[in-house]
């Protein structure tokens, strides 16, 4: 971990070198800076006070043919010494689109993500566009999830052939395999369907095949009604299996699969005001079927207001019943302040121990300073209780700064 840690500071370095050298070569740099200062209690009630500088910077042009550099990733460390923070890079990469005809590249650290699945890659891929709506992409290098030392050994590969037919049917078929340590860890297939049946109801679809353990690890299907543009009906089934390394001990023991099915009825009331109902059927293996009812109203900022008002049921056969809500209110008092107040009361996920029902409940306050359009400042505290932790407090101050 402490040779990512080196790695990650030297390319979060060479990043800003980067910048600067594209900048004196004329290419366009843009990009933003956050410093980033928290304080919060640990489980053992010491307070840590981490601290975060995140750089993103992205260099356009720096050829003059159209080679592009994009990074994002941050140094860390915690001021009194209580927890351990790492510097990560989340990605850097070069890219260029057209470098032969329909063929562009990505190189570097960069999210590989496919219906069969997903990871931090170090490595190359390839999209190659034909026939007008058809793409095929390659991608291979070391598989960042698995890293802990750079091991050669952990790699991934895949490929993904995707297009339009029928001029609204998008089709995808994915493949990928991840390697630990030189062994063959995963192996999975991917499907997924997007159709859109004249503008009025939107049918997709998802599908996960692991070929190592043949069976489907992951399936979604659902329908998106919307014929006006005031209401929608949507609708899912979800099903979903833990998918351990092949590697792993874990991979013998039997794991619960997870299913839901799910409807949701919204209603554009106004421009940036939305009404939402919502009925979700939790089905375990393991432990009894809950049902989750949710209801609320949302509002995004289009003046000065933003925020939303959600109530929260979730009852189930074992005593687990929960009656919440949710609410935050945000007001833009002028061009250079806006704050904030808001309240998740038993709503978030909660961690269930032998007699012991958590129930967990944050209330917070923030706010953000502009300075100018390209610096402000943002605040944020709140008060965090639950049935397994003390209450405690936590804040966060962060400077942004555009570039």
């Amino acid at each position: 971990m402490k040779i990512l840690q080196r790695m990650s500071i030297c390319v979060a370095v060479a990043m800003l070198v980067c910048g600067l050298a594209g900048s004196a070569f004329g290419a366009s740099v843009s990009g933003r800076s956050s410093t980033v200062l928290e304080w919060f209690d640990d489980a053992q009630e010491d307070t840590a006070v981490p601290i975060y500088e995140y750089l993103l910077l992205n260099v356009k042009d720096i050829d003059g043919k159209g080679l592009n550099f994009r990074g994002y990733g941050r140094l860390a460390d915690d001021l009194a010494d209580e927890v351990d923070v790492d510097s990560e890079l989340y990605y850097a990469y070069l890219e260029k689109k057209g470098i032969l005809d329909n063929l562009d590249f990505r190189l570097g650290r960069q999210f590989i993500s496919t219906t069969a699945g997903a990871s931090l890659m170090d490595g190359l891929k390839l999209d190659y566009g034909f026939l007008g709506n058809y793409r095929l992409s390659l991608f291979g290098g070391g598989d960042v999830t698995y890293y802990e030392g750079y091991n050669a050994d952990d790699l991934i590969a895949g490929t993904e052939l995707s297009g339009r037919f029928l001029q609204s049917l998008d089709l995808g078929l994915s493949y990928l395999q991840k390697w630990e340590g030189g062994d063959l860890s995963h192996e999975l297939i991917g499907f997924d369907l997007d159709y859109d049946f004249r503008n009025l109801l939107n049918l997709y679809n998802e599908t996960q095949y692991s070929w190592l353990t043949e069976e489907i690890t992951y399936f979604l299907a659902g329908f998106k009604y919307h014929r006006s543009p005031k209401w929608s009906l949507r609708a899912e089934y979800l099903y979903s299996l833990p998918v351990f390394s092949a590697t792993s001990i874990y991979s013998v023991f039997a794991v619960d699969e997870y299913q839901e099915v799910m409807g949701e009825l919204g209603y554009n009331i106004d421009t940036g005001l939305r009404a939402f109902a919502r009925y979700a059927r939790e089905l375990y293996e393991s432990v009894d079927d809950a049902n989750v009812y949710e209801a609320g109203i949302e509002k995004i900022r289009t003046a000065r207001l933003s925020g939303y008002l959600t109530g929260t049921v979730r009852d189930d056969g074992e005593g687990q019943d929960l009656y919440g809500f949710k609410a935050y209110l945000s007001w833009l008092f002028n061009q250079y302040f806006d704050a904030g107040v808001g309240a998740h009361v038993d709503v978030l996920e909660r961690r269930l121990e032998e007699d012991d029902e958590t129930t967990s409940s944050r209330l917070w306050a923030d706010a953000t300073v502009y300075f100018t359009r390209k610096v402000n400042v943002q605040g944020k505290v709140e008060r965090v209780e639950s049935d397994l932790w003390d209450e405690y407090y936590r804040g966060r101050v962060r400077l942004n700064i555009l570039f």
